[in-house]
C-alpha cells in the first residue's frame, strides 16, 4: 500500500497556542509512549518549528536544537511518509544513524506508530544485522532495526556509524551528530549520497564550540556549504506549545503562570552551570576554548572589605645596602601586613597559595581561611612587584609565621619560583607543597577551582584587578590556565598576567589536601633574625616583634 500523495501544507493548521488545553493532541513522548489515537496528520499536532522543519525540502538540512524540542519526532513522521510513498510521489529509503542504540529504538518506535496510523500498515519492527564492509574489505555486523513498506522502501535505524556509509542510498538522518565519535567522518561520508539524489538531515544539540557539528553550522552561516539551518532553542518550543502538551500528558490544566514556573524549574535544574544550560536548552555551544569563568560568576564570589596589600620596589632597591633592604622590608611588614594578619580569625584553619614572579609580573600571596561551612574565604592578598628574592622570602615567612592554625601552603615551584618554594618547604616541612604548574596539574586541579565559583564556596576581594586576573583563565589545549601570551594592564598602569588567579587556585588546591595541622610555641626571635639559615643574611633581633602564629619548628622540621 502506498501513502496518498500529501502536501506539507497539511501541517500548517491553526497554531497550537491558539487552541484550548482540552483540544490539544498530546505531548511529544518517546516512540513507545505515543498514544494509539494520535493522528499525526491532524491540524495542530505539530508545533510551528516542527512544521517548518518538515516544510523545508532542502537536500541538506540541519537543526541545532534544545533538548526534547520534538525534531526527531517530526523527522520520523516525515520519513514514514517518504518511505510509504511511491517513487513517483518522492518515495525513498531512509537510514537513521543515532549516537546510541536506544536512540535507534526510539526512532523506529515513532515510525512504527506513524505507519499504523497513516497507511494502515502494521508497522512491524524487524531487528536484523546490517553487514558493514570496511575500507580494507573486512566486514562487521551492526545491530539494526527496520520497517518495510508496501512501496518497496524501508526505514532502517542503525545502532552505530557504519564504515561503509557511502554505500547507503536514500535519505540519511544523523541524530545527535555532535555526540558521534567521528562527527566529521560521518558528515564527509554522507556527502557521496548527493550524487544519486540522496538527502542529508543533521539534527543535534551542541557539544562545544570546537565540535565539528558547530563547525558545520559556522560554515553554513558563512555560505561555505548548502545546508539550510533551523535554530530551535527550548524557549521557542515553549512558545510554540511544548508545555501545553506536557499538561495534557499529565492531566493538568495549562495556565500561563504554570508555564513560566515550569520553564524556571527546567532551567533552575542546571544550577550555576549556565554554560551547560545554554548549550542544552538554548542551542548555544559552550566555550571549549575561551574564558573559563564569566564576569557574573566571578563577581558573585567577591566581597568588599577584604584587604589587598601591594608593594612595588624600584630598580635601585635591589642594589641598596643589605641593612636598608632589611629595614624597609620589616617596616612594610609591620605597617602594612601586621594589622591584617592580627585580624584573622584565630579559630579557623588558614592556608595560602603563592604565584611567584621576579620581574615584569607579580608575586601574589593569597591567604585563605577555611570557614566552618567549608567556604574558602580570602583574608588577605599581598601583591609584590619587582621585590628582590631575599625580601620576598622574608615577607613570605613573616606572613606564614602569623597565620592562625596554619594548615598548609602551595607555592609555584616553576622556574625561579623553585627557590622560594624550596626554602619554604625547608622551614615549614610537609605543610608546604611545591607545585610545578604543568599541564598535568592544571588538568587535575583547575576543574575543582572552577566548580568553587559555581558552588560559591570561594570568596575573593571585590577588586577589578583580581576580577580581570580570573577572567584571564582560559581553556587552552583542553586545560584551564592563563595563556602564556596573555597580558592585561592593572589599575596601576603596569602589566599583569592573571597572577592572583593562579595564587588563589593554589590556595584552594592546598585547602583540599589532607595536611596535618600544626600549632606553635612562641619563640623570642623575630622571624627576620634567622633568615640567614635559609639562604640569606640574618636580620637584627627584635623582641618587641613576637610571632603571632605559625608552626612549632620541632613539629615542622623548620630551622629556628
Amino acid at each position: 500500500m502506498t501513502a496518498p500523495e500529501q502536501s506539507h501544507d497539511i501541517f500548517a493548521g491553526p497554531p497550537l497556542l491558539s487552541r484550548k488545553p482540552d483540544e490539544l493532541p498530546g505531548e511529544l513522548p518517546r516512540g513507545a509512549e505515543i498514544p494509539d489515537d494520535l493522528d499525526p496528520l491532524a491540524d495542530g499536532v505539530l508545533m510551528r518549528h516542527q512544521a517548518e522543519w518538515l516544510e523545508d525540502d532542502s537536500d541538506l538540512k540541519l537543526a541545532e536544537k534544545g533538548r526534547r524540542t520534538g525534531i526527531t519526532f517530526a523527522e520520523a513522521l516525515d520519513d514514514t511518509l517518504t518511505a510509504a510513498a511511491a517513487r513517483s510521489a518522492g518515495g525513498d529509503n531512509v537510514f537513521y544513524i543515532g549516537d546510541t542504540k536506544d536512540k535507534g529504538r526510539e526512532f523506529i518506535g515513532y515510525v512504527a506508530k506513524f505507519a499504523r496510523t497513516i497507511c494502515g500498515s502494521l508497522g512491524e519492527i524487524e531487528e536484523f544485522l546490517f553487514e558493514d564492509q570496511k575500507a580494507d574489505g573486512e566486514t562487521r555486523m551492526i545491530s539494526a532495526y527496520r520497517i518495510r513498506f508496501a512501496s518497496g522502501y524501508r526505514v532502517e535505524a542503525l545502532s552505530s556509524r557504519p564504515e561503509n556509509i557511502r554505500g547507503l542510498q536514500g535519505i540519511v538522518v544523523i541524530d545527535e551528530a555532535a555526540f558521534h565519535q567521528d562527527v566529521r567522518g560521518v558528515l564527509d561520508a554522507v556527502n557521496a549520497l548527493l550524487i544519486w539524489g540522496g538527502k542529508i538531515r543533521v539534527i543535534s544539540t551542541h557539544n562545544g564550540v570546537l565540535n565539528p557539528f558547530n563547525e558545520l553550522i559556522r560554515e553554513a552561516r558563512a555560505k561555505k556549504n548548502d545546508f539550510s539551518i533551523h535554530h530551535i532553542p527550548f524557549g521557542v518550543a515553549v512558545e510554540n506549545g511544548l508545555f501545553k502538551r506536557v499538561c495534557l500528558m499529565k492531566g493538568q490544566i495549562w495556565t500561563e503562570e504554570a508555564e513560566r514556573a515550569w520553564e524556571r524549574k527546567i532551567r533552575g535544574a542546571y544550577g550555576p552551570r549556565l554554560a551547560a544550560m545554554r548549550q542544552e536548552l538554548d542551542a548555544i555551544p559552550a566555550e571549549a576554548e575561551g574564558s573559563a569563568l564569566t564576569r557574573v560568576q566571578i563577581e558573585a564570589c567577591m566581597e568588599a572589605g577584604i584587604p589587598i596589600v601591594r608593594w612595588a620596589c624600584d630598580d635601585d632597591f635591589k642594589n641598596a645596602p643589605e641593612h636598608i633592604r632589611k629595614a624597609e622590608t620589616l617596616d612594610f611588614c609591620e605597617r602594612k601586613l601586621k594589622p591584617h594578619l592580627a585580624a584573622l580569625d584565630p579559630l579557623l584553619p588558614h592556608v595560602f597559595g603563592e604565584d611567584f614572579a621576579r620581574k615584569g609580573d607579580l608575586t601574589v600571596i593569597n591567604v585563605m581561611a577555611i570557614t566552618r561551612s567549608l567556604v574558602r574565604r580570602s583574608g588577605l592578598i599581598v601583591e609584590l612587584r619587582n621585590v628582590p628574592f631575599d625580601q620576598q622570602r622574608d615577607i613570605l615567612f613573616y606572613i606564614v609565621d602569623r597565620l592562625p592554625r596554619m594548615s598548609g601552603g602551595a607555592l609555584d615551584a616553576t622556574g625561579n619560583g623553585a627557590y622560594l618554594a624550596e626554602v619554604a618547604a625547608q622551614k615549614y616541612g610537609p605543610s608546604i607543597i611545591e607545585v610545578s604548574l604543568s599541564r598535568a596539574w592544571y588538568l587535575a586541579e583547575m576543574p575543582a577551582y572552577l566548580e568553587a565559583f559555581a558552588d560559591k564556596t570561594v570568596v575573593l576581594p571585590a577588586d577589578e584587578d583580581i576580577l580581570r586576573d580570573h577572567q584571564a583563565l582560559q581553556y587552552c589545549d583542553g586545560v584551564v590556565k592563563v595563556p602564556d601570551d596573555h597580558a592585561t594592564t592593572g589599575a596601576d598602569g603596569l602589566k599583569r598576567h592573571g597572577d592572583s588567579a593562579v595564587a588563589s587556585a593554589l590556595a584552594y588546591f592546598v585547602s583540599r589536601q589532607d595536611i596535618p595541622e600544626f600549632d606553635y610555641t612562641a619563640a623570642r626571635h623575630s622571624p627576620f633574625s634567622q633568615v640567614g639559615h635559609n639562604g640569606g643574611p640574618p636580620l637584627d633581633d627584635d623582641d618587641d616583634f613576637p610571632r603571632q602564629g605559625g608552626i612549632n619548628p620541632g613539629h615542622s622540621g623548620g630551622l629556628w
